[in-house]
């Protein structure tokens, strides 16, 4: 039911999305993050694909595309056909599905975004890119931050309630090295009245 929901009013969303705020988060991620070319990388919940486009157009022709997934078909078309008016659409590699499990074998990826998205998908998330990122593997995330998050009702209903969204930066550190990731480092990011918390891990097995 709650996947649904989610699916519902992100459809409804795709073609009001604002692009704008969502690409300069992704910017900001992806330059913190600062994946290799040739990365094995996945765009989680990945929404109209800011983090997806951001990369695909850097990436070499012999690199694996960017596995962007996101359970909204509507969102995943105007993804689609933005990557095709940048000519980079073979770069990605498009998916409606669940966020949860990655569609993707054990160990396998070296970078995991999430722009945007963590705290509607849970801490589950979490634990399923633990599994999909090689040792020495990042993950680059981002929350909002509670003193600036002003959710719509129906918004603010569909949030994770076992993600709690930070205050500081210093709580996402915090958070995050509590779920098992090593390297924590986070930021407060300010985009015009709104701020986000940056996360950026690395997974080391076998600890």
């Amino acid at each position: 039911m709650h996947s649904a929901r989610l699916v519902g009013a992100f459809d409804e969303l795709a073609d009001s999305y604002d692009h704008s705020h969502h690409e300069a988060i992704a910017r900001a991620l992806i330059e913190w993050v600062a994946p290799d070319a040739a990365d094995a990388v996945a765009d989680v919940a990945c929404g109209a694909g800011a983090v997806a486009l951001q990369l695909a157009r850097c990436r070499p022709g012999t690199a694996p595309p960017v596995l962007a997934l996101d359970l909204s078909p509507r969102m995943v078309a105007v993804g689609r056909a933005r990557a095709a008016d940048l000519g980079c659409g073979t770069a990605i590699d498009w998916r409606v599905a669940d966020a949860v499990p990655l569609p993707v074998p054990d160990r396998s990826l070296d970078v995991v975004f999430c722009a945007s998205s963590l705290h509607f998908l849970g801490r589950r998330a979490l634990a399923d890119w633990k599994r999909a990122l090689r040792s020495g593997g990042r993950v680059g995330f981002t929350l909002p931050l509670a003193t600036h998050f002003r959710p719509s009702e129906r918004f603010a209903g569909l949030c994770a309630r076992d993600v709690p969204l930070p205050r500081t930066a210093q709580e996402a550190s915090a958070w995050a090295a509590a779920c098992g990731f090593a390297d924590v480092d986070a930021r407060v990011h300010v985009l015009g009245t709104r701020r986000v918390v940056l996360v950026l891990a690395t997974v080391v097995h076998g600890q």
